[in-house]
């Protein structure tokens, strides 16, 4: 452990909902957070769903978020780590981030131990029992053929359309969420996987309420909320993971606290 760095743990921006100019606010907050935290950061998590809608051409990427992706680059060329982990909105995302920004993609969850403490880090959809009928779109959206089929369209059009079926997607559904304890996916999954294994801490996004859920006396669930309503991320140094709120110009909110046991 670096003397005084900390990890670090966002998702859920939606960069581009329901527009590039609407969005742009969003990012210009992002990016001033990911300053705010660059002089301390010994590695940053990034959780997914960090755009409403993402595809990668061959040779083609997204028009927009040029002041994110620059901040991205400046972060990984000063020798901070980003892990970008591919959520339900941006799933189509191959090399481009890997090759041209430096940052580790994960299409899956990952376990790591970070400064002692075991975590299982995931975006969270289709985690858990239940919810056939998504995972089965899941599938379909992460098919090869369909992706393969997708690049055959032409940029203007396909683009286009990605980012009309994201948005009425995201607008069909409720912004914020309300966490229903042991109700949740998420909640039922990570209890399966602590029949087999001990974790310090289960963090996930995807689900748009920031909360720190006690599993048992020394694990601990943690949905990290979104950029949308919330603008929560959570922050690790070695003692204790915080969940906070970013609002500037006033110091950042500490929503829950846990110690780690």
């Amino acid at each position: 452990m670096s003397q005084g760095k900390k990890i670090y743990f966002a998702s859920d921006l939606h960069l581009g909902l329901p527009n590039l100019e609407q969005s742009l606010p969003r990012e210009k907050l992002f990016n001033t957070w990911l300053d705010t935290i660059s002089h301390d950061a010994e590695e940053v998590y990034l959780l997914g769903d960090i755009f409403d809608f993402w595809f990668e051409y061959r040779r083609v990427v997204p028009k927009g978020y040029t002041r994110f992706l620059g901040k991205i680059a400046q972060l990984t060329d000063s020798g901070i780590p980003v892990h970008f982990f591919t959520g339900n909105h941006d799933v189509w995302m191959f090399d481009y981030f890997e090759k041209e920004l430096g940052v580790q993609i994960h299409r899956e969850p990952i376990v790591r131990e970070l400064y002692g403490a075991k975590f299982l880090l995931a975006h969270g959809d289709g985690l858990g029992p239940g919810d056939p009928g998504y995972k089965l779109l899941k599938r379909i959206f992460t098919s090869p053929t369909l992706q393969w089929m997708f690049a055959k369209l032409h940029p203007n059009f396909s683009l286009w359309f990605g980012n009309q079926w994201s948005v009425s997607s995201r607008y069909s559904k409720e912004i914020t969420h309300v966490f229903r304890g042991e109700d949740e996916q998420i909640t039922k999954f990570s209890r399966h996987k602590l029949q087999d294994e001990h974790f310090d801490f289960f963090i996930y996004g995807h689900w748009h309420s920031p909360i720190i859920y006690p599993l048992t006396k020394k694990s601990n669930l943690v949905v990290l909320g979104d950029w949308l309503v919330s603008n929560t991320y959570s922050v690790w140094d070695g003692k204790e993971l915080k969940l906070m709120r970013y609002q500037p110009p006033k110091a950042d909110e500490v929503l829950a606290t846990t110690s780690f046991l």
